[in-house]
């Protein structure tokens, strides 16, 4: 059996002591998982899923505690202290991530937020983290395709929109005239694949493709207001926010579906809100 540095383990309680557990690492020997940790009526024999790192001893440990990140994946961390190694950051456990100053795109501060990648340096063996994200994202050409739903995490804002990262693996776009609702840095969410470049880049969109035809949308939106008596407070000048939180669309897509209706003379536009035509009648 071999263990996963930096990640989440299935492993045999073998031994109990008086300061927790002991957990078979294989051909890492035993793994103490400390008594703080331990779940109550654990036996000798049980198996445990645990996250394996590192102590400040640099001994392998156990901890039943989730991390913000495992090794692979990308996190936005803050940074709990400074030295004159490099920085620290918190991520869940007594034992801060190390970031090395040959890993800072600039010197990090205490107290702010970065993107970072987590991974096992090759010279130490210690999980540390590196501020150089573009240094492990994927070159290679994905094969999603278009309208294929994909976990992202907001990476940062750019003048074209918002890069972000694609399930722990790609860059990815979102473009700033089809962002309808508030990003920040590290927000965890998931998009929609517009289309892959042939340079292998990946455009996004919030919004499933398709669901911005404007009589689809039509149709919904005279469908909802119709099953809440005739009247709803939301009109074209509703923040994109509240819009898309009620209807999961962008503005845009919701002003054009309220302008078929009104060109259909199927709604009333008001201050207020919008109300059926009918309904307005009655």
């Amino acid at each position: 059996m071999s263990i996963k540095l930096g990640k989440f383990n299935q492993l045999e309680v073998v031994k109990r002591v008086d300061f927790g557990l002991y957990l078979d690492g294989g051909e890492e020997g035993e793994i103490l998982l400390p008594s703080r940790y331990v779940p109550e009526g654990c036996e000798v024999g049980d198996m445990l899923n645990v996250f394996l790192y590192l102590d400040m001893e640099e001994r392998l440990i156990a901890t039943t505690q989730t991390p913000l990140a495992q090794v692979g994946q990308f996190a936005y961390l803050q940074v709990a202290w400074v030295n004159q190694y490099g920085a620290f950051l918190d991520w869940g456990l007594m034992k801060d991530l190390f970031v090395p100053f040959r890993e800072q795109k600039a010197r990090m501060e205490k107290g702010r937020r970065y993107m970072v990648h987590v991974h096992i340096d090759e010279e130490s063996y210690r999980i540390v983290a590196s501020a150089r994200v573009e240094r492990y994202l994927s070159t290679e050409r994905p094969d999603y395709l278009p309208g294929e739903e994909v976990d992202i995490q907001v990476w940062q804002r750019t003048d074209l929109g918002f890069k972000v990262i694609i399930d722990d693996k790609y860059a990815g776009l979102l473009y700033e005239n089809e962002v309808f609702r508030a990003l920040e840095p590290g927000m965890r969410t998931t998009a929609f694949v517009k289309q892959v470049r042939e340079d292998g880049k990946i455009d996004l969109s919030l919004q499933k493709t398709g669901f911005e035809r404007i009589e689809d949308f039509s149709k919904t939106l005279f469908e909802y207001i119709r099953t809440r008596g005739g009247r709803i407070n939301l009109n074209d000048k509703s923040p994109a926010d509240e819009i898309y939180a009620v209807f999961g669309v962008s503005k845009k897509t919701f002003k054009k579906g309220v302008g078929d209706l009104y060109k259909k003379r199927l709604i009333l536009l008001s201050d207020g809100g919008i109300t059926l035509a009918d309904a307005e009648a009655e």
